[in-house]
This record gives structure tokens, C-alpha cells and sequence, in this order.
């Protein structure tokens, strides 16, 4: 089976937060592969996945990263995929907003999809609707998530209408 998304982290300390990426694929049968990759300790290596990623068949890199959180503004430099950036909130961190402005901030021309602060589902929810463009069943599986999601909505409402207040009105 050959990887469609990448999903890569500064360190495994971050393998906490990116596995509900991983977890989310799974669902959704989009295969994948998980790499810790350094921007700062190993940059010859992100250099190489940056530019060669598209080539190996990948789709859509996840990138999470901590602190300075340089990592997925780095790859999407370096290649033609889109990059969807997860700040982490490290050990390192302040509150976690180095992370989200060091990967939201980026100049013109070098776009990264920032999620939330430690938002690595998201992420994968937005890599899985990128591939369902092009691919009718992802687009099923996507809908049938969405729908789950409105259905769960719906049943609130049914439990919150059985309550019983002396001034509620629904």
C-alpha cells in the first residue's frame, strides 16, 4: 500500500497529539505514514522529504510542530503539496502561541493550512477532503462522517427537549 498523506512531527514527544491524525485515516482507509522530522536537528533530511515527497506518491503533508514550530512552514517551501500545519503545545512552549504563530504566519506565496492548537483530527479531516476531490468513494466516506457529525447534534436536541424547567420554552 503506498502512502497518500504524510504525517510528520518535530519529535515523538508530539506522537500524543499527531496520532489522532493517524487515528482519523485509519477511519477514513487513507493510507499514510508517520516520520518524526527535525527542521532544526535534522535539515538536510526535511530538505529531502520537502522536495521528494510528491514523487513517492504522497497527496497532502500533516506537519506538527512544537516551539519555534519551523517545521511544516519549511516543507511547504520546499514542495508542490499542500501542508497543513498542527501547532503543538511542547514542553517548551508559551501556552502554545509561539506554535500557532510560527506556522500560521507565514509570507505570501508559501501557504500552510494552520489548525488549532494541538488540532492534529482536524488537520487529518481537511488532508481527507482534500483526496476526496478526486476520488468518489473518499467523498462517500467523508459524507458519511459529516452526517454522523449532524446526527449527534440531532440527538442532543432530542435529550435537551426532554428536560423539564419552569421557564424553558422548548
Amino acid at each position: 500500500m503506498t502512502p497518500k498523506v504524510s504525517i510528520i512531527m518535530g519529535s515523538t514527544s508530539d506522537l500524543k497529539v499527531m496520532e489522532a491524525a493517524a487515528k482519523f485515516l485509519d477511519e477514513m482507509e487513507i493510507p499514510y505514514e508517520i516520520n518524526a522530522l527535525s527542521a532544526h536537528r535534522v535539515p538536510e533530511l526535511v530538505v529531502d522529504f520537502a522536495k521528494n515527497a510528491h514523487k513517492r506518491g504522497i497527496r497532502v503533508i500533516i506537519a506538527g510542530a512544537g516551539g519555534a514550530a519551523h517545521l511544516p512552514g519549511i516543507i511547504a517551501a520546499l514542495t508542490p503539496l499542500p501542508v497543513i500545519g498542527i501547532p503543538i503545545k511542547s514542553s517548551n512552549s508559551i501556552d502554545g502561541w509561539d506554535s500557532i504563530l510560527s506556522i500560521l504566519q507565514m509570507p505570501s506565496g508559501i501557504p500552510v493550512a494552520t489548525m488549532a492548537l494541538d488540532g492534529a483530527r482536524n488537520g487529518a479531516i481537511l488532508a481527507a477532503q482534500i483526496m476526496a476531490s478526486g476520488d468518489e468513494a473518499a467523498t462517500e466516506r467523508i459524507l458519511k462522517f459529516k452526517k454522523e457529525l449532524a446526527g449527534k447534534i440531532e440527538k442532543a436536541n432530542r435529550e435537551l427537549a426532554d428536560i423539564k424547567m419552569p421557564f424553558k420554552t422548548n
